[in-house]
């Protein structure tokens, strides 16, 4: 009878029951939180429901026996875990560049090669991200802490991984959650400063069609573009590299086998490996902390700040355009990197003013510009705070 109390007990030492706290509880029910607005809300399902699910996975209370320093071997921290190997692909990284290899043979670089000035809205956004770096340092964050947290400004989950894996890999798990949470939240976050920041009159202007873009201009821009980014910033070229080498696939016609491998089950993969890894990075004892939320804090401003940007450089870039050569300022707020979400975004508010001024191939033009942006932006950080 001794025996199987005792065994019982044992037992129990090692259920979730026995070593849960609030924290624990506290991050679970925020892994709900996510997984509900990913499916009931339908924001970013791709990312929240992978992310949240992980929070769960990450925030089961594991026996951890404090004389000797040892656990079950189980969690995303503990070396050797099966978790922890899957977890070695943020940590390290590599998960980031796959994503741009994905991302670059499903983008369609024409909207911007018919108006190659929008790429300077793109780059107007990108703002964001060194206000919030500027922040971070006023109060009291180390430089590689502050490059690492400003990036969520560009609202690029993949960028933000592989720069904070890089310059601050303690700070990576809420600096990622940030970052995939504010691209969950653009369309929320971004329709009132746009209509704060602009008249009705602004909001109503139409813009030319886009002129077309001959296939042989379309296969030069990815390896132009790599040439001339990747000499400039060469820190970021895992990213940049990967970005432009899976547009190349796309666009050159005859690897279209590599790039649609690469648009769809190799981004499927990597996709659900670091949203599930992300989310268990989130652990309680290391997630919960001051630091955490005041990170939440500083990626929000830096992202309100980078669509104020895009959005103030369209009004700025008016005042040089002859009537007819106007760009409408709603589309400012796609030079942030969330694609295609903030070119939905400035389709959706110009239609409440004018339902039949489509803007949508418009705004794609900064939006995939945000997305070299950001990388650029990344590689600038690395070099200087690497």
């Amino acid at each position: 009878m001794e025996n199987i109390i005792e065994s019982l007990q044992q037992f129990w030492q090692f259920t979730g029951f026995a070593n849960a706290s609030w924290e624990h509880l506290a991050m679970i029910l925020l892994g709900i939180l996510f997984i509900c607005l990913g499916i009931f809300k339908k924001w970013e399902p791709l990312l929240l429901v992978p992310i949240g699910f992980g929070m769960l996975v990450g925030n089961i209370p594991l026996f951890f026996d404090p004389a000797t320093g040892e656990g079950l071997r189980i969690g995303v921290y503990e070396e050797g875990s099966v978790l922890n190997i899957l977890y070695q692909g943020v940590r390290q990284g590599w998960y980031p560049p796959l994503i741009f290899l994905g991302i670059g043979a499903m983008t369609d670089f024409s909207a911007l090669l018919s108006q190659p000035r929008l790429m300077l809205v793109g780059a107007a956004a990108q703002m964001g991200i060194f206000g919030a770096y500027l922040l971070a340092l006023a109060l009291g964050f180390a430089p590689n802490e502050a490059g690492a947290i400003g990036i969520i400004g560009g609202a690029d989950g993949p960028t933000a991984i592989f720069l904070s894996s890089k310059l601050a890999p303690e700070l990576m798990g809420a600096i990622a959650v940030s970052a995939y949470s504010y691209m969950a939240l653009v369309p929320v976050i971004q329709e009132p400063i746009m209509r704060l920041l602009t008249t009705d009159k602004e909001r109503r202007i139409r813009m030319a069609p886009p002129r077309h873009v001959h296939r042989r201009e379309r296969i030069i821009f990815p390896i132009a573009g790599f040439l001339c980014t990747a000499f400039i910033v060469p820190s970021g070229l895992p990213l940049l590299g990967m970005l432009f080498f899976g547009n190349l696939l796309k666009e050159s016609g005859v690897t279209r086998r590599l790039a649609e491998t690469a648009r769809g089950p190799l981004v499927d993969v990597v996709t659900t490996l670091i949203g599930l890894t992300v989310g268990a990075s989130t652990q309680a004892d290391v997630f919960l902390s001051g630091r955490s939320l005041l990170i939440f804090g500083l990626g929000l401003v830096s992202f309100i700040v980078a669509t104020a940007c895009g959005v103030l450089f369209v009004k700025f870039m008016n005042l040089f355009c002859k009537e007819g050569r106007k760009i409408n300022p709603l589309i400012g707020n796609a030079g942030v990197s969330a694609v295609p979400d903030s070119a939905r975004v400035s389709e959706t508010v110009g239609r409440k003013y004018d339902p039949n001024n489509h803007l949508l191939m418009h705004a794609m033009a900064p939006n995939v510009a945000g997305v070299i942006g950001s990388a650029v932006a990344a590689g600038i950080l690395l070099g200087f705070l690497g």
